[in-house]
């Protein structure tokens, strides 16, 4: 590096304003060379958060060895800081640091050629990814064969790329890869996420098989009724999709959904036409006319629908109490906190709530209250449980829930509730409600 030093913080703060004020080059010439420059700035940004990454859990685990915590204390919560820092979900933040610690102590040369923007962040990830199951020993050859020589690299694709680091695993440790496969087929699972135009992916990772299988099965099938007439002019495609919901439901297409979902609509936009968007539990916003016309098809089917009120504060939409079908307080505050919180509440964290957690914790005399709770996933809940977290509800009179999370680094952010669907109008009880509430 010579005589180069490295800037401060400050320097690189503001190297960043300038950096914004960049507009059009008016030459493609030399926006070309921008386009370059800039992705080079990026893979060297990306080694130096995997460098500070590597840094920070460093600095706080010897903190923590050093003031004799138990030794299970010594990594809780790191992720979830890093993933605060980065804007981004725990389990993002888990995988940065094990990216950030594999470069920075088994792999140089990878590093190295970030450092140098030979190597993009993701072409990196891919192979910490396919070397995760070999020694450190083996992945340090791994690391020398492919990227100490940029040109062994040069030009070569992402599956290429992989197929490379597959094969040096496959040479230097074969028995590492076939338990990598046995645990990843262990791991097979069905997901669900949201798509626009309010659908979603049902995403099913299994062995390929087995996918294979499927798919072929489905495509099959959906030809045979094309051509027996029976498709009802539904195209390849479509015919896959419903043959798939039949035969993992049980029910027909047209019979609904047969299993509980959570909708939640306000009473204007369901019975007086108004147009706020209603919301799917686990999936997020519905169009209003998408949403009632799931309410009338529940109706008309087979499926058995329910309906449950649900009170929101006039003021700011929030939910506040809900009508209980239950003849237990604690399984109506967990469905009440479901409602009001959608996904994890920790910022950038779009998890499944798995916990459901006192904000002020019970040994701080928190309550088991709707204001003291707050839906978590488990990683959330056990990183804020850990050494340095703490966390207090905010009273915001007339407002959406809030709470406020402080790390162990003394960095603080805040969390609110989303709003829920409430209604356009409003009553003239609602409208004395309000002048109460802005007047106390």
């Amino acid at each position: 590096m010579g005589d180069v030093v490295a800037p401060d913080l400050d320097e690189l703060r503001a190297f960043t304003a300038r950096l914004r004020c960049v507009g059009p080059c008016g030459e493609a010439g030399l926006g070309i060379e921008w386009l370059d420059a800039v992705e080079s700035l990026k893979s060297v940004g990306c080694a130096v958060q995997a460098v500070v990454t590597d840094d920070v859990a460093t600095s706080i685990r010897a903190d923590r060895r050093a003031r004799r915590l138990p030794q299970s204390e010594w990594d809780r919560g790191i992720a979830s800081q890093i993933a605060l820092a980065r804007r981004e979900s725990p389990n993002r933040g888990g995988r940065h640091l094990g990216f950030a610690q594999a470069l920075v102590h088994e792999m140089p040369h990878t590093l190295a050629m970030l450092q140098a923007g030979r190597l993009n962040e993701w072409r990196a990830t891919l192979l910490v990814r396919e070397t995760a199951c070999l020694s450190a020993a083996d992945r340090a050859v791994v690391d020398r064969r492919l990227c100490s020589d940029p040109d062994v690299l040069d030009g070569v694709g992402d599956r290429g790329l992989v197929a490379k680091a597959k094969a040096l695993a496959v040479e230097l440790d074969a028995a590492a890869v076939v338990r990598r496969h046995r645990k990843a087929v262990s791991e097979r699972r069905v997901t669900t996420r949201p798509a626009p135009d309010s659908m979603a992916y049902l995403s099913v990772l299994m062995p390929v098989e087995q996918a294979v299988c499927v798919q072929a099965t489905l495509g099959r099938d959906a030809d045979s009724l094309i051509a027996t007439g029976e498709s009802g002019g539904r195209t390849r495609n479509q015919l896959m999709v419903d043959l798939l919901f039949a035969r993992g439901t049980g029910a027909d297409v047209g019979s609904g959904v047969p299993v509980a979902v959570n909708l939640v609509i306000s009473d204007e936009t369901l019975l007086a036409g108004e147009s706020e968007a209603a919301q799917l539990q686990g999936f997020g916003p519905v169009p209003a006319g998408i949403a009632r016309q799931l309410v009338a098809d529940a109706l008309e089917g087979e499926t058995e629908a329910t309906l449950r009120l649900i009170y929101a504060c006039p003021l700011s939409g929030s939910l506040t109490a809900m009508e209980s079908q239950s003849r237990t307080f604690p399984k109506g505050l967990r469905k009440l906190i479901d409602l009001r919180d959608r996904t994890c509440r920790t910022p950038w964290c779009d998890a499944p709530i798995r916990h459901h957690d006192h904000i002020l914790s019970r040994r701080n005399e928190g309550a088991t209250t709707a204001h003291n709770g707050a839906g978590l996933c488990a990683a959330c809940n056990y990183a804020k449980e850990g050494d340095g977290w703490t966390a207090r509800p905010v009273r915001r009179h007339g407002r959406t829930h809030l709470f406020d999370l402080g790390t162990p680094t003394g960095h603080r952010c805040r969390s609110a509730a989303p709003r829920l669907p409430s209604a356009a109008r409003r009553s003239e009880v609602e409208a004395i409600l309000i002048a109460q509430l802005r007047a106390s």
